[in-house]
């Protein structure tokens, strides 16, 4: 008989201290609560919970010991049309659980109603369910450190724990897919040889397989349905029985001992719970008002502005601790350096209107621990007014979509675009200078998960998501590509050269852009999904990088403009630019940014209205940066202009006069296969830019 002793009311969750296990659930609904413990055949014993402090239901539970299966049987009303749904037939899952094993088969025992008839549902969903697991929380962290690297010095590597090493060669077949081989040499070295500062993981936490994606034969690739927002995703561990946790710890140590940030994609917009219609795993049968966001006057529905079906009530005090003590724990517990919140513009809806000033952003602000790591927003939803880019508080960056979205419409040619892609190429200073932020508050991107890769950009004019069974209704329409003249694979050696040219123009634009830099994994390597700009349900070779099939030239090129973005502080300046005159030693002053057309004129208020222009100069002043380095020190610079040609011939560019530099080096050439020749060029000499590319010259010492 399993001794029951009344234990503390917090923290919640399952906390093992040597001796036992604490056990602790929040429910102001229940009337009571039974304690769920499995053994390895299956058997279940329930337990009483004897203690209620504030809505806490706890014990203490000596000899419990890690790697214990567990879950909760919460009695109280079920009344959907008032948004009640507690149900003891139910087993749920502990919302704090910091591992969970198995998962959910999707038998009828799982919903709180019959199909068809929509009754009560009393079948027992325990066989059909995973369980919580009760971890050890001792590890070993050694003289782990977060690298914090600074926001301007940080080039983000977004990729998937399963895309990234499930076919690497010199990964063993066991660590595959796992965090263990995100933490292998091989993924380690290719991260550094990029210049990685910071890998961003898709969706870690614990998440459901959907059961429509598994009737068609395909999975939840993404992740971004969770139901564990303490728990690593236990199909990414090598380990089971709660070792995942200690497998993710080891990952996050190996990281940073390579200097290598983690951040994680993390989705508190919403639960895999769904919408009525959904299963009761959790939230639902412990408190479905307090966590979840209902319909007024009509509570059996839920207010969905995320597009999955429910969204997370921030609203109630209680969600908003659920949410803090997850971003607390993964920073204090397990070391992650920062997050990018997915469709941040949810957790801001603090009434119906995105609200800047929300609880939410409150407590992030003021949090010791979570106001001090990196913090991305997706500054979007799929409700009304969602769209939110330059509109987030301090502290916060954003994935900037303009960003995206402008430089995309650049390079294949658009009219009328040279203005705002020269705004978004120095820092977008027009998004976040009136909020006080500065350049690093826009986090740059020209393709992410959620899209086409880099070559299928160029590859490709429309989507091609047949295989996602949705009869390629799935995914957005409006890509901003252009398939370099036909529509997918060819052995059109022009078109082959063009696709090259027009993905070393992204990523030099990308890596020497003002902001800070992320790279979707594989783009540096060619990667393709052919034509699927969806890949949501894709757990398959379609998504993952194929490392037998890597485009050697795009990688070393990418290599080659990473390593002059990390080099030079020109490129990764922390205020934005002024215009103004900088004073220097010799010579006479000259602006700290300036913008030149093609025959080497200062750019004219007629010149930045020119629909039809598709070219133009940056001249970026190495010794305009007004910064000062971690000692003190005036940050110095060379100089660089930047040729930018989006034109369908060659243009001659006519080099800044002397007063800007004397002399000058070609550093970059997109038009080129490898490292460029270094040809040295004059003040006012002319250098012809191939059709759509970009050259980049270096001031002559």
């Amino acid at each position: 008989m399993t001794q029951v002793w009344p234990g503390n009311a917090y923290p919640l969750g399952a906390t093992y201290d040597g001796t036992g296990t604490n056990f602790a659930l929040f429910s102001e609904v229940a009337e009571k609560v039974e304690l769920c413990l499995f053994d390895e055949q299956g058997n279940e014993e329930r337990i009483r919970l004897p203690e209620m402090d504030g809505y806490v239901w706890h014990a203490f539970l000596p000899g419990i010991q890690p790697g214990q299966r567990y879950g909760y049987r919460v009695h109280g009303p079920y009344d959907p049309e008032n948004g009640q749904r507690c149900n003891p037939n139910k087993l749920l899952l502990d919302p704090y659980a910091k591992a969970i094993d198995g998962a959910i088969d999707w038998d009828e025992a799982c919903f709180g109603y019959r199909f068809g008839s929509g009754e009560r549902n009393d079948d027992d969903s325990a066989p059909h369910m995973p369980k919580s697991v009760v971890i050890n929380p001792y590890f070993d962290w050694g003289v782990d450190r977060p690298p914090k690297t600074p926001y301007n010095k940080t080039v983000i590597y977004e990729a998937h724990v399963k895309g990234l090493t499930m076919t690497h060669p010199r990964i063993p077949d066991e660590l595959r897919g796992t965090y263990a081989g995100i933490a292998h040499p091989a993924v380690i070295e290719h991260l550094q040889s990029l210049g990685i500062t910071a890998i961003e993981l898709m969706p870690v936490h614990q998440f459901v397989q959907d059961d429509t994606l598994l009737q068609k034969g395909l999975r939840n690739y993404w992740g971004y349905n969770t139901i564990g927002f303490f728990a690593p995703h236990n199909e990414y561990a090598q380990a089971t029985d709660g070792q995942q946790v200690q497998e993710f710890k080891g990952m996050v140590r190996t990281l940073h001992e390579a200097g290598i940030e983690v951040i994680l994609d993390v989705v508190y917009n919403h639960t895999a719970e769904g919408n009525h219609n959904g299963p009761t795993l959790s939230f639902k049968g412990i408190d479905n008002r307090a966590y979840y966001r209902l319909v007024e006057g009509d509570e059996q529905y839920y207010m969905d502005t995320t597009g999955t079906g429910n969204s997370l009530n921030v609203r109630h005090p209680q969600s908003l601790q659920l949410i803090m003590d997850s971003l607390r724990y993964w920073v204090t517990e397990m070391h992650v350096d920062g997050f990018r919140f997915d469709l941040a513009s949810t957790l801001a809806r603090q009434f119906h209107e995105v609200d800047r000033l929300s609880a939410f952003f409150d407590l992030v602000h003021q949090d010791p621990v979570v106001s001090q790591v990196k913090l991305i927003a997706e500054p979007w939803d799929v409700g009304d007014g969602g769209y939110q880019v330059g509109n987030f508080p301090a502290l916060w960056t954003e994935w900037n979509g303009k960003y995206r979205d402008t430089v995309r419409d650049f390079w294949r040619g658009e009219d009328a675009t040279i203005g705002e892609f020269a705004s978004r190429i120095s820092g977008s200073a027009d998004l976040y200078k009136h909020s006080g932020r500065r350049p690093v508050a826009s986090i740059n991107f020209v393709t992410a998960h959620d899209g086409f890769t880099l070559n299928d950009l160029v590859s490709y004019n429309e989507k091609h998501n047949e295989a996602n069974g949705e009869d390629n209704n799935d995914g957005e329409s409006h890509n901003r590509s252009w398939n370099c003249g036909v529509e997918g694979p060819t052995d059109d050696p022009e078109v082959l050269e063009l696709r090259a040219r027009q993905r070393r123009n992204f990523i030099a634009s990308l890596m020497l852009s003002q902001g800070v830099p992320m790279l979707l994994h594989g783009d540096e390597l060619g990667r393709t999904q052919q034509g699927n700009n969806n890949g949501y349900c894709q757990d398959s070779e379609l998504t993952w990088i194929d490392w037998e099939s890597v485009d050697e030239g795009l990688l070393e090129f990418t290599k080659l403009v990473t390593r002059l973005r990390t080099e030079h502080p020109t490129f990764r300046r922390r205020r934005f630019f002024h215009g103004r005159p900088v004073r220097r030693e010799e010579g006479d002053p000259v602006q700290d940014v300036a913008w030149f057309t093609p025959s080497g004129e200062l750019m004219s208020d007629e010149d930045w209205d020119a629909g039809f222009a598709k070219s133009l100069a940056m001249y970026l002043n190495g010794h305009g940066i007004r910064e000062t380095d971690e000692r003190g020190e005036d940050v110095l610079d060379d100089c660089f202009y930047l040729a930018f040609n989006a034109h369908h011939e060659p243009i001659d560019f006519t080099v800044p006069p002397s007063e800007y530099a004397e002399g000058w080096t070609v550093v970059v050439d997109t038009a080129e296969l490898g490292e460029v020749e270094p040809v040295q060029v004059k003040a006012g000499d002319v250098v012809t830019v191939a059709a759509r590319a970009t050259v980049v010259l270096q001031a002559a010492p």
